[in-house]
């Protein structure tokens, strides 16, 4: 169904902004189609390697940047995002200065965001259709290649900040986006405007220096995806940046002076489980493959899969103080492995036994 009139269409963007924060979606955001900068921006950052083995960022050729290729008739992208924040800095910077803590990246602390805000996404759709009658769309939450960031930075949700997240000038970065394609001719929000100016703090701050100049971010060196996309062995130098990240990293969006305007989440769901904020390295390293996928379920975190796991903590354990405890859980793992984590615990114990010295 087509809607006619500009003023019925502006009528329906009210609507669907309102609907949307009735769902839980703290901003709702509407915008076009046209990404031809963030296009040559993707190009270039592909061409330099900068994804790494994230092959799937290339696999759809120009269906990522163009909208309408994707899903054939959009016109307009509803673009919404979610805070997530479960904690205050204080304590996210608490357990992030113990080494003895397994850091878990924020946003993977409760329940999987991808599956909450599809089921808000198409609630939303739905609420839209019973309005105005059946439409053409679809809705994605990290679920195909999509560019939500420069959509979401066009739908005036906030601008790309120069560690590559989307920054809300009075909400900070802690959100998740989502996006409605359609084929309703909406009109659009103003895109946002970055107010990054000569703040560098994110650069500064990255422990592995991956924000290699401002608004690239080159992935092959990101804790995030050294713990959660990459499959095969963490390189060596890379290790004793780690710390005590065993699933993703925080650091660049902690440092950032537009998060003290961050509020805390109303969703229960992405409050902490499994105790998942302060739980120790030797305790999740004992973890059995049954008790991760226990523990994990209905948790971003499974996707990585007990051996990825057990390698990320086990790279943790080497960059901890030096601890009779800690060599005995690495050398009991050590037969009951596969080849790529026991790589890791070999290097743990090395590391473990030249803080002896």
């Amino acid at each position: 169904m087509t809607v006619a009139s500009r003023d019925k269409r502006k009528e329906l963007v009210s609507n669907i902004k309102r609907w949307g924060g009735e769902l839980g979606f703290q901003q709702v955001g509407i915008t076009d189609t046209h990404l031809a900068t963030a296009e040559q921006h993707l190009h270039d950052w592909l061409r330099k390697g900068f994804h790494g083995s994230m092959s799937y960022m290339q696999r759809h050729g120009s269906k990522r940047s163009r909208p309408s290729e994707l899903l054939p008739g959009t016109l307009s992208v509803i673009s919404v995002r979610m805070d997530y924040l479960p904690e205050s800095h204080k304590k996210i910077h608490q357990a992030l200065a113990d080494p003895l803590i397994a850091f878990v990246s924020r946003y993977a602390l409760g329940r999987d965001y991808h599956k909450l805000m599809r089921k808000r996404l198409q609630m939303l759709a739905d609420r839209i259709q019973s309005e105005i009658g059946p439409f053409g769309y679809r809705a994605f939450v990290d679920s195909a290649p999509v560019l939500e960031k420069a959509l979401a930075e066009k739908a005036g949700l906030g601008w790309v900040g120069k560690h590559s997240n989307v920054i809300a000038r009075r909400h900070g970065s802690w959100f998740f986006l989502g996006e409605i394609y359609t084929d309703l001719p909406l009109p659009r929000d103003a895109p946002g405007k970055n107010h990054c100016g000569s703040c560098q703090a994110c650069l500064d701050i990255c422990p592995t220096r991956a924000i290699v100049a401002p608004y690239q971010v080159d992935a092959r060196l990101c804790i995030s995806y050294l713990t959660i996309e990459l499959q095969g062995a963490i390189p060596v130098p890379l290790r004793p940046l780690l710390g005590n990240r065993i699933y993703g990293c925080d650091d660049c969006q902690l440092i950032c002076p537009w998060n003290r305007f961050a509020h805390f989440s109303a969703e229960k769901d992405f409050s902490p489980r499994q105790n998942l904020d302060s739980s120790q390295l030797l305790e999740v390293f004992a973890w059995t493959e049954r008790q991760f996928l226990e523990r994990t379920e209905g948790s971003a975190i499974r996707r990585i899969g007990h051996q990825r796991w057990l390698r990320n903590i086990a790279v943790a354990l080497g960059n901890a103080p030096a601890s009779t405890a800690i060599r005995a859980a690495l050398q009991m793992r050590t037969d009951e492995v596969s080849d790529l984590v026991r790589e890791h615990i070999v290097w743990a114990l090395a590391r473990q036994e030249d803080k002896l010295r």
